[in-house]
């Protein structure tokens, strides 16, 4: 089996109306890895991360995920290997009570029982959330539904995490949250992917860092060399 979580080779996507998000993308990721992808908005990192989850296809080029071509999988089979917490946390959450919310994801992927709730209950904890379990998601403020929508993810134990934008919205102490989940994925062996303008976060808690730019992988290499001033 590969080494890498991901591997992009000259991965390429055009939006339907013909817009071009991404050209020409080598990109390898080791199991394990902490790796955050940055650049200006619009530059394609929302879209890249999409790739490796299968809500979107390649264009052009290739993605595997686990040795595997995400072309050829499903969603669903994806889901076991891949959890992605999206930027806006209301795009993912219609449960109206958050510890459903969160047993969601890994109830579908046939965790039942015991097992769920020691996953839900985990998963809350570390985020802060574990006292507004039977809270409906839209009482909680939007760093909290934030939040929710993390635990959402952390519950299903997939292999690789996606964050997009894990701290927007989020004080000081829920950003301190965010870097202990991170962390904590890393100390697991599971393989952590951001996406942030949060150079700060970026920072303290990912040792590698790509910089994308209209569409194109342009730097990627050690944080304190990616973003020292140049």
């Amino acid at each position: 089996m590969s080494a890498a979580a991901i591997r992009c080779e000259g991965l390429g996507f055009a939006y339907p109306d013909g817009t071009r998000a991404l050209s020409g993308i080598d990109l390898e990721i080791a199991r394990g890895e902490r790796v955050a992808i940055v650049g200006e908005n619009g530059s394609g990192k929302s879209t890249l991360v999409r790739q490796i989850n299968g809500l979107l296809r390649p264009s052009e080029g290739r993605i595997e995920v686990h040795g595997r071509d995400v072309g050829r999988r499903h969603v669903a089979d994806l889901a076991r290997e891949v959890g992605l917490a999206f930027q806006n946390p209301d795009r993912q959450i219609f449960s109206g009570r958050v510890a459903d919310e969160v047993a969601f994801g890994p109830r579908n992927l046939g965790t039942h029982g015991a097992e769920l709730d020691r996953a839900v209950g985990a998963a809350l904890a570390l985020v802060g959330l574990a006292e507004a379990r039977d809270a409906n998601p839209y009482d909680l403020g939007l760093s909290n539904r934030k939040l929710l929508g993390i635990a959402s993810i952390l519950a299903m134990e997939t292999p690789i995490v996606i964050l997009d934008e894990p701290t927007t919205g989020q004080d000081a102490r829920g950003a301190e949250r965010i870097r202990a989940v991170v962390a904590g994925l890393a100390a697991e062996g599971r393989t952590v992917l951001a996406v942030s303008h949060d150079l700060g976060f970026v920072a303290e808690a990912f040792p590698r860092v790509v910089v994308l730019a209209g569409g194109r992988l342009v730097r990627d290499g050690p944080t304190e060399e990616v973003l020292a001033p140049r």
